[in-house]
């Protein structure tokens, strides 16, 4: 690797499985300074941090997570929240008359917080702190809202649990990612023949076929109750800027 950030990047992988050593003062604190580095909309850092550090409150987010019991272990869990709301409130102290916000309002905002996010992720890992996203904070959003007490207009983003990792996930091999060439069109969008689809996974189907490997992640991941839910709650979140 050419320098030790690009080395980091590489290495870094999710982490599920926790030890008991907590993160000191210092390390959350750097952490959250990291999160308010990232690059964010006319500095604006459209998105809210929320520190979820009650017990029975990460439990129950675990729950809603799509009961992952895991997260209520983590030694940090960080809501990033797209936050279309503060800035409201700083028009009007200026006695202004603010429009309400709209769906690129938002995408905005989540632009913010997921870089935000990202950055707490290099961040930590830089500190031999492992993490790893949530994104099932997104289903369950009348539940959600109420255990987050997220007003109108602020959308949790993303959700990221933090701690020190266990020997195993240390050692546990990363996923392989996919060609650069897979990912990377030049100048403008390319679809992919039958062929190249086919090729591009050609050592990704743990001996299956293509066919019988892509129905079972069809049926795993995009046909799934959960990603029902994650559309069901969207349109719900998205009703607020759409009026």
């Amino acid at each position: 690797m050419t320098n030790e950030i690009i080395k980091s990047l590489y290495e870094r992988k999710s982490t599920r499985v926790f030890t008991d050593e907590e993160i000191s003062r210092e390390d959350k604190n750097s952490i959250l300074q990291a999160a308010l580095q990232a690059p964010s909309a006319g500095c604006q850092l459209l998105y809210t941090i929320l520190d979820i550090t009650d017990k029975e409150k990460k439990e129950k987010l675990a729950v809603l997570c799509d009961n992952q019991l895991f997260m209520a272990k983590a030694k940090m869990m960080l809501v990033f929240c797209a936050d279309c709301r503060k800035w409201l409130s700083f028009y009007e102290e200026a006695g202004l008359k603010p429009r309400a916000p709209g769906v690129g309002d938002l995408l905005l905002a989540v632009e913010d917080a997921l870089i935000a996010a990202q950055n707490t992720v290099t961040a930590a890992d830089s500190l031999g702190i492992g993490s790893c996203y949530i994104g099932d904070v997104m289903e369950n959003v009348e539940e959600m809202k109420t255990v987050l007490q997220l007003p109108k207009y602020v959308y949790p983003a993303c959700l990221l649990v933090f701690g020190h990792p266990t020997e195993q996930q240390k050692i546990r091999k990363k996923p392989e990612r996919f060609r650069v060439s897979d990912i990377v069109c030049e100048n403008s969008y390319q679809d992919k023949s039958g062929a190249q689809i086919r090729e591009m996974f050609s050592e990704r189907t743990d001996g299956k076929s293509y066919d019988e490997w892509m129905e079972a992640f069809w049926k795993r991941k995009y046909e799934s109750d959960f990603s029902k839910e994650m559309n069901r709650s969207m349109e719900v979140y998205l009703q607020d800027f759409l009026k």
